[in-house]
């Protein structure tokens, strides 16, 4: 009978700690989606978790009760256990709390807890139904203990008293669209609205270094030039916008919209727009705050010295939100990544370091002074090698495949064994 109760409390203590740690570590979007649902188990969860506060003090009101039967019984069989010891008082006592207190942390809190959290979304659903059992047997005791609480919070700690949360976090959110996004097969497309919120939550941490277009691609015009070869280059390049610079690129001081040419100006400086100036490591939010305050669609990235390192449009932080914005003047860039042979990769020395490690796992060091792979060969050489180079690693050599006086375009991988 003792051995019994003692099992049956130790499974109850776990039940409850257990269903306790996994609302807390439960996916709260995921929680709000299966509440809408018709199924039983989801009736049973919404009546389950529409009032936490409550569910949660059942749980440990159900707790505390199993605990003081665990603790009567199993304190009687350890007694009987040391009983031919014949130890002093203080030895029995202490060696029943030690006892006990291994067996109640190891089978109905430590283990429950790490089992239950790790499986919170799914456990909470299979362990609905008797938890809710449990929720109403413990309906008034878990009301009187929170009126008390309250009580104490609100008169004694002048507090506002506990509050029922009515949102999910930025992280919760960000889970459950992982999920998502991992549940769709490689053939079939993610839904529009699932890849926005992706793209809305990798919005805050991207810097405007990130999406820049670099200086060695951009294209403008002399602020001395005339307004005819101005007109021939936005023909020429079906660009919408037109930098202009004094000297060199290095010194941008504004940009032209293309229907600025209808005023039929008389000089390029007297449609020129004065460039707003911000370092690559602002962060895109905050740019483009900063370009809608001010009306403007563009803004040049300055490097550590001061220099000309790219430019970032209104169009090209929009695009981080809701994918790429083609118009019948853009030209595919084909970037090509593909395995030759044993080991050897090709790759376009455009591609992010992070997204070649992901995919082809090359441990290539990744560093905030760089984030493509041309970056991280100029970083390393402090030059722009010429097609033909070789360059070795740790791990692999590199093998400049085609490069100009300006850029590096191909770049071969060699692992060390290939060699």
């Amino acid at each position: 009978m003792e051995a019994t109760v003692i099992i049956l409390c130790l499974l109850l203590s776990a039940f409850f700690s257990g269903m306790e740690i996994a609302y807390v570590s439960s996916n709260k979007i995921y929680l709000s989606v299966e509440r809408k649902q018709t199924s039983f188990l989801s009736k049973i969860l919404t009546k389950l978790t529409e009032k936490p506060a409550r569910f949660i003090t059942s749980m440990l009101v159900g707790n505390s009760i199993v605990l003081v039967i665990y603790g009567y019984y199993m304190g009687v069989v350890v007694m009987r256990w040391l009983e031919p010891a014949q130890l002093s008082v203080f030895n029995t006592v202490l060696l029943q709390i030690v006892i006990s207190a291994f067996i109640i942390l190891l089978t109905a809190e430590f283990i429950p807890k790490v089992f239950f959290q790790v499986y919170a979304n799914r456990l909470i659903k299979l362990f609905a139904l008797p938890a809710y059992f449990f929720y109403c047997l413990f309906s008034m005791a878990s009301k009187f203990v929170i009126r008390i609480s309250d009580f104490i919070l609100i008169k004694i700690f002048r507090t506002s008293g506990d509050k029922q949360q009515g949102y999910f976090s930025r992280g919760e959110l960000g889970h459950y669209i992982t999920e998502q996004m991992n549940g769709v097969e490689e053939q079939e497309e993610v839904d529009s609205e699932i890849q926005i919120f992706q793209n809305a939550l990798e919005f805050s941490d991207l810097k405007a270094r990130d999406i820049m277009t670099p200086r060695t691609e951009i294209v403008g015009v002399e602020i001395n030039d005339t307004v005819t070869e101005l007109k021939d280059l936005f023909v020429d390049t079906g660009y919408s916008k037109m930098i202009v610079y004094k000297e060199s690129l290095d010194n941008i001081i504004g940009y032209i919209h293309s229907f600025e040419l209808f005023k039929k100006p008389k000089n390029v400086g007297q449609m020129m727009i004065p460039a707003e100036y911000v370092p690559g490591t602002i962060y895109i939010k905050e740019l483009l705050g900063i370009l809608t305050k001010k009306r403007k669609s563009l803004a040049v990235i300055l490097d550590e010295y001061g220099g000309t390192s790219g430019i970032v449009t209104v169009e090209d932080i929009i695009e981080e939100l809701f994918g790429e914005i083609e118009d019948e003047h853009d030209d595919e860039e084909e970037l090509i990544e593909k395995e030759l042979e044993n080991g050897v990769y090709l790759f376009s020395a455009r591609l992010d370091v992070e997204y070649v490690n992901e995919e082809y796992e090359l441990e290539i060091p990744e560093s905030d002074s760089y984030s493509t792979l041309g970056g991280f060969v100029v970083h390393n050489t402090k030059e722009i090698p010429k097609t033909g180079h070789r360059i070795n690693f740790e791990n692999f050599e590199i093998l400049i495949e085609m490069a100009s006086n300006k850029k590096i375009e191909l770049i071969k991988f060699i692992p060390v064994q290939q060699k």
